[in-house]
């Protein structure tokens, strides 16, 4: 079995973007391709259709590359909680929460060996595995314990690429510095470089790239213009860097940056609506005047919450809502729309009960085994009967308390609700907007409000504007991007 592996010299470099590009351009030329991360520490998850969880950039890889996620392309997946914790999944199960010292000691060797036979797994069915590596390679302090890139990639002898980002700077001293940093036989396997994010004229760029060849002796097989698409972000900083390029909407919905967001995958969609624009508001900041206010998923939602509470965001959500507004919370988000949070065991920090923002009437009990599955369903509102389809990642069981002033959101009466107004909607599913119909049924509602003539509600779900994205960025990178070097 062939092997790619993608390493970066920093942290954003653009590794995941690459990955999932060449993962399309072999695919189109008639590869069986997998995409392969073996350890992941993201807060955007994805359930199989097994009820497994991984990370959603290989879930997003997978379909870019024509293929099902499975949990064997991201057997170790971390996801951060906060003081120095994470959540541990290992090929699909949370197997409990641990700190960074203790991680190594407890599952280096479980998760090497989970590693090996997911890779086992995926030989047997996939002509060539495209790895992707995380943060740098050449960190020497951790190098003994990394289970993401040059392990993996010795393991495999993988062909690896090296990317670096150029426009941040010092691209030159980033790749000679990692190289520099790799054991012998690890650098061995770097058969060429790319140079990403590169804005400006490429003949500026040649007298660089013909020093750096002739220094390392390894190709440049690649420099990568930056690219505008709105490929989803790993982590909460990367919203940060995001731009948008959209000079004129209709409507504004903010979204509340939780200090542990999780899942903002969501709102892709959204995002992708061109008369739609997306604003993300940490909560000591201004709401402003939106057309609706989301509260997203969370990997610890009473600690959010509280935060929530404490910067008084909670009660300029709630005078929002009292003055006319929409508010839509989705899985931690709906858990703190409700009245009350119980956390009898302590899971989530201190035991007690912790005061909602009470929008909907919902008695939340956290519960220490989590609900990780695919759903589809029928949505009752907006519209009735819409089918739709998205996925559940929750440790809580949620109920309402007074059944007569909410109605239920779908045919599973414990998945959401919403109010007799429909100003305030609550619900579990992750997935929920990349439903067509019923992402402009629900925009529908607030243009409305608004004075603005509805969308057209019959158009295709969000898979097929992803499946143009990632053709989008596969003909960019591939335009500029020569792999023959890494196939010698």
């Amino acid at each position: 079995m062939q092997a790619i592996m993608v390493v970066g010299t920093t942290s954003h470099a653009g590794k995941s973007i690459i990955t999932t590009a060449i993962c399309r351009i072999l695919s189109r030329r008639g590869w069986r391709v997998a995409p392969f991360k073996g350890q992941n520490m993201a807060l955007n998850s994805y359930v199989t259709s097994t009820g497994g969880e991984m990370g959603h950039a290989q879930a997003v890889q997978a379909w870019a590359a024509g293929v099902t996620p499975a949990i064997e392309m991201n057997p170790i997946l971390l996801k951060p909680q906060g003081d120095m914790t994470s959540q541990v999944i290992i090929k699909g199960k949370a197997l409990g929460t641990v700190g960074a010292v203790d991680y190594y000691q407890q599952y280096f060797n479980i998760g090497w060996q989970a590693i090996q036979e997911s890779l086992e797994i995926l030989s047997q069915e996939f002509d060539i595995i495209v790895c992707e590596g995380a943060g740098s390679p050449a960190e020497i302090n951790l190098k003994h314990r990394d289970l993401t890139n040059m392990r993996v990639a010795k393991y495999l002898n993988a062909s690896t690429i090296l990317v670096v980002d150029i426009d941040r700077g010092g691209a030159f001293a980033h790749v000679i510095g990692t190289l520099e940093l790799l054991e012998p036989e690890e650098r061995d396997l770097i058969k060429g470089i790319i140079i990403n994010k590169f804005r400006g004229q490429r003949s500026l760029l040649d007298s660089g790239i013909e020093w750096l060849e002739k220094r390392t002796n390894i190709p440049v097989v690649g420099v990568i213009p930056w690219i505008d698409e709105a490929f989803p972000a790993e982590d909460s900083l990367s919203l940060l860097e995001q731009r948008s390029t959209k000079s004129k909407t209709d409507i504004t919905i903010v979204i509340i940056r939780l200090p542990r967001i999780s899942n903002f995958t969501d709102f892709e969609p959204l995002d992708a609506e061109s008369s739609v624009k997306i604003k993300y508001v940490n909560p000591n900041d201004s709401l402003g005047y939106p057309d609706a206010i989301i509260i997203p998923g969370s990997k610890t939602t009473i600690s959010d919450l509280l935060v929530l509470q404490k910067s008084g965001m909670a009660e300029a959500i709630k005078n929002y809502q009292a003055s006319g507004g929409t508010v839509m919370g989705i899985c931690g988000g709906f858990q703190m729309l409700g009245e009350v949070l119980v956390d009898s065991q302590g899971l989530e920090g201190k035991q007690g009960e912790y005061k909602g923002l009470e929008l909907l009437p919902l008695r939340t009990v956290i519960t220490p085994k989590k609900i990780a599955r695919q759903r589809q369903l029928i949505a009752n509102y907006p519209l009735g009967n819409l089918p739709v389809i998205g996925y559940e990642i929750h440790q809580g069981r949620t109920r309402v308390t007074k059944p007569d002033i909410v109605k239920p959101l779908f045919n599973d009466y414990d998945l959401g609700f919403v109010n007799s107004y429909q100003s305030v909607w609550g619900n579990y599913l992750h997935g929920i907007f990349d439903n067509g119909p019923w992402r402009r049924s629900w925009l529908n509602i607030l243009r409305k409000k608004r004075g603005l003539d509805g969308l057209p509600t019959g158009i295709a779900n969000y898979r097929e504007q992803r499946e143009v994205m990632l053709d989008s960025i596969a003909d960019q990178v591939n335009h500029h991007l020569d792999l023959k070097p890494i196939f010698k």
